[in-house]
């Protein structure tokens, strides 16, 4: 059943003639999902501060959400109990769903990875749990999330070869054993592959190799964005999108920096996570068309503009600088709440913009624009 919808999973629909860049569609039972796309981290099935519907009204296609937290609260039992995860969170769009092992090996003490699996204590009471790859699969297909993550293992950076090869080498045989149970599961869902292999094209390569030889659905690139040297993360996107096949989905795992994000489209990366626009609203810093905001510093006290007075978002339209860094020294709810806006809209309007760049085939100038914008004002959103 699965086999015979391959052919609808992914369709390009335009493609940047001085680049890699291309817009597309991934097909889900929940809705189409325009590419390139951003989605929103919703890690316990909602986007910190926001309801769904204000989320869904800045432009994001779907969210994705975290089954390591799902599964140890409220649990699959209590989700089940409503259809799924679309069902108890009342969001009816595309979801993705991470298989938590960033999760389980940061998180809890003492996690020991083994080729079964992970054996770990939950983070909230200790409980010892251990999940295999095929746990983790049954886990998302009884979530329902459309686009799902199989369990996956990543070293820091730097690591010594003898580590990224284990890495590789794990990846791989947990890869083989997800798409294997994967496939005897009567579902719509779809698996992507998610390589490793740090910054090392070497083992990288061999872990694309291997998944194409496993076949998937889509194909991520993991354990990037840790603290490797630009060039290289460069280097690695690259290549490695150069040898995945372009009749599916490309997934650049928790990268959020804006000129990041447009290299990775430049070479033909598809779908983007982080936490960085909201996580970054909670704590006060919003991102603007002239550059970062610290809304809690005094020149704002008593500043009537808007955050930024290019944007369109609802914060911008009806509150000043100044209510904004009184609600922020207060600590006040609606704080968090307006400034979220704000950087969600900013992110998803670009990706908006990406978009309809490249299927005027104006990438490059888009790129360009914002590369500049970067540079002259020195902004850490866009670096």
């Amino acid at each position: 059943m699965h086999e015979g919808n391959l052919e609808k999973i992914f369709e390009i629909t335009a493609c940047d003639s001085s680049s890699s860049a291309r817009t597309g569609i991934i097909h889900t039972s929940h809705g189409p999902i325009e590419t390139p796309a951003f989605a929103p981290v919703a890690s316990q099935g909602t986007v910190k501060g926001l309801p769904h519907n204000i989320v869904h009204s800045l432009g994001a296609q779907l969210i994705l959400v975290n089954s390591y937290h799902l599964f140890l609260r409220p649990s699959l039992e209590t989700i089940n109990k409503f259809g799924g995860i679309h069902s108890f969170i009342s969001w009816h769009k595309p979801i993705l769903s991470d298989s938590g092992g960033f999760q389980i090996y940061s998180l809890t003490p003492l996690a020991k990875i083994k080729k079964a699996g992970v054996t770990f204590s939950s983070h909230i009471d200790g409980t010892k749990i251990f999940l295999s790859p095929e746990d983790i699969v049954d886990i998302q297909v009884q979530l329902g999330a459309d686009l799902m993550m199989p369990l996956d293992y990543f070293c820091p950076f730097p690591s010594t070869n003898e580590k990224i090869k284990e890495a590789v080498e794990l990846t791989s045989d947990w890869a083989q054993r997800s798409r294997k149970h994967f496939l005897q599961h009567e579902t719509s869902q779809l698996l992507f592959g998610i390589s490793q292999g740090s910054t090392s094209w070497e083992f990288r390569q061999k872990s694309i190799e291997d998944l194409l030889d496993i076949g998937f659905d889509g194909y991520s690139l993991g354990g990037l964005g840790i603290g490797e040297p630009k060039s290289q993360f460069q280097e690695i996107v690259e290549k490695s999108t150069a040898i995945l096949p372009k009749d599916r989905p490309r997934y650049l795992m928790g990268i959020g920096y804006i000129c990041d994000i447009l290299d990775a489209v430049d070479k033909g990366i598809d779908l983007f996570d982080c936490v960085l626009p909201t996580r970054n609203a909670r704590n006060g810093t919003l991102f603007t068309s002239k550059g970062k905001i610290v809304i809690k510093n005094k020149k704002y006290e008593h500043d009537p503009n808007p955050i930024d007075d290019e944007c369109s978002c609802y914060t911008c339209q009806n509150f000043s600088r100044a209510y904004l860094r009184h609600l922020y020294e207060r600590n006040e709810i609606t704080s968090s709440i307006l400034n979220t806006i704000h950087n969600l809209h900013f992110y998803l309007d670009i990706f908006q913009k990406i978009r309809q760049s490249i299927q005027l085939n104006s990438f490059q100038e888009l790129k360009c624009y914002i590369i500049r914008k970067k540079q002259k004002e020195n902004d850490n959103a866009f670096s």
